[in-house]
């Protein structure tokens, strides 16, 4: 039986810049103690959090490096290594693998909108090339691609892919998904704010934005979860509604790292296309940060 490659609060990094737009390896240390001080069950690095689709395959791989070396070994870490090119998703999830990470997190291949029999084809292409678990990323909000109950359950047969993250907000997808799929084909919310609902329908936990700023209240509301408590983690969910909200008041990662560079962990940077926050949503976020405590 395939084993969850964790359980509980993921976050989803965001990869710091500098002015100069190089990698600010340093914060990404501080953010990284950060979340190992405060409980953060795993962490995903260059997804889409960290804006790896903005990053050369170089800065890639140097960035998984950085991180598997600081956290040696003492939570999972997980690399983003998706395309709609499989040959480059291939060629990604090696070089992660080379490069220790314990598993993978492969976005539906974007753009080209693959029919289901070529979703099935591409991961399996990309699963048969590695020997770690790949966990499957369904974001159609951003790929324009769906996958259905019926492709999960063919791609759950390979020993290599061991669930999704499910990010397409159709509860009624994950229940059926559930019904379909073996217990070894495992489920983790991709939005912070169905956590709850979506670890009551048997999903693990969550890969998790929210978690870059609050890493110790995810943890506990999916520990919450984990342990059958849901009215418990009910409450939690809907205390931390505004600030899920906030920070995808514009496109993620923006607002993340906007609310981080407030906190004193990184500087207020991107690459483009991704740019600074509205200056009526920053102030707004600023309330919400304050309100929660974090600034």
């Amino acid at each position: 039986m395939k084993q969850p490659v964790f359980t509980g609060s993921c976050a989803a990094l965001i990869t710091p810049f500098a002015d100069n737009n190089a990698i600010d390896y340093p914060a990404l240390l501080r953010l990284l103690d950060f979340q190992l001080e405060n409980g953060t069950d795993a962490v995903v690095v260059c997804g889409t959090t960290g804006e790896a689709a903005a990053m050369s395959r170089v800065e890639r791989m140097r960035t998984i490096e950085t991180v598997v070396r600081h956290v040696d070994g003492r939570i999972p870490v997980i690399a983003g290594t998706g395309s709609n090119n499989t040959e480059n998703a291939v060629t990604l999830s090696k070089d992660a693998v080379l490069a220790g990470v314990d598993a993978l997190l492969v976005v539906t291949p974007f753009y080209n909108k693959a029919t289901q029999k070529g979703l099935i084809r591409h991961y399996t292409a990309i699963a048969d090339s590695v020997t770690k678990p790949m966990l499957l990323y369904h974001v159609p909000s951003r790929t324009g691609v769906k996958c259905t109950a019926e492709t999960y359950a063919a791609l759950a047969k390979h020993p290599n892919i061991v669930g999704v993250k499910e990010a397409g907000g159709d509860l009624a997808l994950v229940q059926k998904t559930r019904e379909l799929c073996p217990e070894d084909f495992y489920i983790w919310s991709g939005n912070d704010d169905e956590t709850a609902p979506m670890m009551l329908f048997g999903g693990k936990g969550v890969i998790s934005v929210a978690a870059n700023v609050a890493p110790r209240e995810m943890h506990e509301l999916t520990e919450a979860c984990l342990n059958g408590d849901f009215v418990t983690a009910g409450k939690m969910q809907l205390k931390l509604r505004k600030l899920c909200e906030a920070l995808f008041w514009e496109v993620n990662p923006i607002p993340v790292k906007t609310a981080l560079a407030m906190m004193g962990y990184c500087q207020e940077a991107f690459r483009m296309p991704m740019c600074e926050m509205e200056p009526e949503n920053r102030e707004k976020l600023k309330g919400v940060l304050k309100e929660y405590g974090l600034i």
